[in-house]
């Protein structure tokens, strides 16, 4: 079985061609192969599918094997994925996703596609949910951008000790189900600085529907303009808002191929 290796932003997925076929029992297989010391090493795996109504769809695996609806990171790499290797030629397409269709623009250089545009739609805000963890007391936003986040404004991200709040912040019962969990700042209206606990994965150096949650919650209590630099410890997104919708742009790599045996 044929593999390749793709990052957004230090984001890394491993990524199977399902146009023909899926391999058996996914979520064990995401498992088996986003661990870091025994297998390829990864934050997941991502299926390239037929699509429902779209292009080609996309249906992504944390690396415990849960299955997530969206990956803003991810989908950027699909879209590079099927380029690359000639299955469209198609710079604006569809995906499929578990969270709904969402809409690319490719940017073309050299023949390779180097960073994706993607519609993420709407990111809906709820109200701050006040909660205790570890001691500490937090004001949390939750936001959904395909999947369920919760977003702390804090003054500095970097000085959080995320490996222990993480955990007990993205199953806390006030919160009503898992959740990516953001802790966030904004230095100024054009920019967005966040650290990221991913359900499922833990520390990642980058996730692109945490970012959009950051800055939906960010609009909603007007901490930041239209338009915003998100930097995460893997890079920056840029990110702006078009009408109802967020426009997340940013780049997609491709690290190495392989076969699993």
């Amino acid at each position: 079985m044929r593999f390749t290796k793709m990052e957004g932003l230090g984001n890394d997925y491993i990524y199977l061609n399902c146009l023909e076929g899926t391999p058996e029992d996914l979520p064990a297989l995401a498992v088996r192969l986003s661990d870091r010391h025994f297998g390829v090493g990864a934050d997941g795996l991502i299926c390239i599918k037929p699509g429902r109504g779209g292009d080609f769809a996309m249906e992504m695996y944390n690396a415990d094997g849960s299955q997530g609806a969206m990956c803003g990171n991810g989908i950027r790499c699909v879209g590079k994925y099927v380029w690359d290797r000639g299955l469209t030629r198609k710079e604006c397409l569809t995906i499929d996703t578990a969270a709904g269709p969402r809409r690319l623009e490719l940017h073309v250089l050299g023949g390779a596609v180097e960073s994706v545009t993607v519609d993420m739609g709407p990111v809906e805000t709820g109200r701050p949910v006040r909660l205790e963890a570890a001691g500490e007391n937090f004001s949390v936003v939750p936001a959904d951008a395909g999947n369920p986040h919760g977003v702390i404004f804090c003054p500095d991200p970097e000085g959080i000790d995320l490996a222990r709040l993480g955990p007990l912040l993205e199953v806390h019962p006030a919160l009503g189900e898992g959740r990516n969990i953001e802790f966030a700042a904004c230095p100024d209206r054009g920019h967005i600085v966040l650290r990221v606990w991913e359900r499922g994965s833990g520390i990642t150096l980058a996730c692109g529907t945490g970012a959009c949650a950051v800055f939906a919650a960010a609009l909603k209590e007007n901490r930041c303009g239209p338009g915003v630099e998100a930097r995460l410890p893997g890079g920056v997104l840029t990110l702006d808002r078009r009408g109802e919708n967020i426009f997340m742009t940013g780049p997609a790599r491709t690290v190495f191929e392989g076969e699993i045996l």
